[in-house]
Order: C-alpha cells, then sequence, then structure tokens
C-alpha cells in the first residue's frame, strides 16, 4: 500500500462515518509533515449548512491547528473531487496538494468540469493526484445514492397504502 493509498483509506473511514448519519459519504484529511492535522466527514445534513463539506470543515480546522490559514506544504486528501466552493478554498487557503479518489463529472471543478486549483490566472495553484483508491470512493458513494433510492421507493410505496 502507498501512503497515498493509506491517506486515502483513513478518508475513507471518514466518509463511512457521513454515510452513517445520513449524509453523503465523502471525507477528508489534511497532512503536513507526515502527521495528519485535520480529519472531517460532510456534515451539510447535520449542520444545514452549504458549506459544511468535508474539505471546506478539514481546511478550517487545519488552519486553526496551525493557526495561519496559510497551508502551505499541506496535503489535502478528499474521496471526491472537490466541487467549486472547495477548490476556491483550497487555492485561497494555499494547499499544496490535493489527492482525491473518484472524479465527480457534474460538480467537480479539480479536473472535471474545470480545474480551478491549476488555472493559471489564479495566484495559487496545487499539484493534483487523482483516482487514488478509485474504486472504493466510487463504489461508497454508489452504495449510498442505490440505498437512499431504495428507501424512498419505499416511502412512497407505504404512504400509497396508508392513502388506500
Amino acid at each position: 500500500m502507498s501512503i497515498h493509498q493509506y491517506y486515502m483509506s483513513i478518508a475513507l473511514d471518514e466518509a463511512r462515518k457521513a454515510a452513517k448519519s445520513g449524509e453523503v459519504p465523502i471525507g477528508a484529511i489534511i497532512v503536513k509533515d507526515n502527521e495528519i492535522i485535520a480529519r472531517a466527514h460532510n456534515l451539510r445534513e447535520t449542520a444545514q449548512m452549504p458549506t459544511a463539506h468535508a474539505e471546506h470543515i478539514a481546511i478550517e480546522q487545519a488552519a486553526q491547528k496551525l493557526g495561519t490559514w496559510r497551508l502551505e506544504g499541506c496535503t489535502l486528501y478528499v474521496t471526491l473531487e472537490p466541487c467549486v466552493m472547495c477548490s476556491g478554498t483550497i487555492v485561497m487557503s494555499r494547499v499544496s496538494t490535493v489527492v482525491y479518489g473518484t472524479s465527480d463529472p457534474k460538480g467537480g471543478c479539480s479536473g472535471s468540469l474545470m480545474n480551478l486549483i491549476q488555472d493559471s490566472r489564479m495566484n495559487h495553484r496545487a499539484k493534483l493526484m487523482t483516482g487514488v483508491l478509485e474504486y472504493s470512493c466510487a463504489q461508497l458513494l454508489k452504495q449510498f445514492f442505490q440505498q437512499l433510492r431504495l428507501k424512498r421507493k419505499q416511502k412512497g410505496k407505504s404512504q400509497e397504502n396508508i392513502s388506500s
């Protein structure tokens, strides 16, 4: 197992925590000097906050731990490609490297729809590594949404029986 796979497996553990609480299973950790300085998972539903993405929370935790908003020398591991908000936060916080598991063709802004974190017009660009434990990251999301659709379908059928 490579070091990137090791750290992504920890981000996957965070994603599983999100799934257990009914959140979209996305997890993130931040590493500096081979030490995990932040770990987070999605909390949008729990907190009812649109900014409560795993990456955003982890970046805030890392900044607090380091006592600076400049996260130079830090690597962010996240199970799903960052969205536009999180990609912007990555650029603004000067994260050095982003490693993600699976791409997001509908909302990813670190390579799919656009590549904000490496846009030459920005004042900071992060190194990017993709596809680390891609299958595991993608399967966790796929299973979560399959279960969600099944629950909604079952709920719809039970409501039909009540009104009959």
